[in-house]
């Protein structure tokens, strides 16, 4: 069974958009870079051929990618069961317990994760240990260093 990638109607909307900008315009500035290549003669010895033929390789690569998503996914709806609890499309406060100090974080779709951003997936052990939280109640997730306790303060809608 293929994975089931769980999207916002944004981010959903950008990778289509992306899809028809590599399937339009990239794959044929490609596909001209590859032509001028050839025409420099020798292909055994030509960088410039090696380069657009590399290009020519990450550019399907990602087009499979993003079929794949694309065929795949399911649009995160607000779910109107529970609004004060954490779930996908959540912006989460929480209070390290150890170090007492707060954090913030979006509860994202997996294709929309940047932990480096605050920004969360569902998939993530932090990401499950959250989803169904209410405020005041604590958290624990086991992490390569042991096991973290938060405490969510605040649960917001993004």
């Amino acid at each position: 069974m293929a994975k089931e990638y769980k999207l916002s109607a944004e981010r959903l909307a950008a990778l289509q958009e992306e899809m028809t900008y590599l399937k339009t315009v990239r794959e044929k500035e490609v596909a001209d870079q590859i032509k001028e290549a050839r025409s420099f003669g020798d292909l055994s010895e030509n960088s410039e051929y090696d380069e657009a033929k590399n290009e020519q390789g990450k550019l399907y690569s990602r087009i499979a990618e993003l079929e794949d998503i694309l065929s795949n996914y399911v649009v995160i709806e607000e779910h109107n069961e529970d609004p004060n609890s954490v779930r996908i499309g959540s912006r989460v406060k929480v209070l390290d317990l150890e170090f007492n100090e707060e954090e913030t974080y979006e509860l994202v779709g997996s294709q929309e994760a940047d932990p480096m951003n605050g920004r969360i997936s569902e998939d993530s052990p932090f990401g499950k240990a959250l989803l169904g939280k209410h405020v005041d109640e604590e958290v624990q997730v086991e992490a390569p260093a042991g096991m973290l306790h938060y405490k969510v303060l605040d649960i917001q809608k993004i």
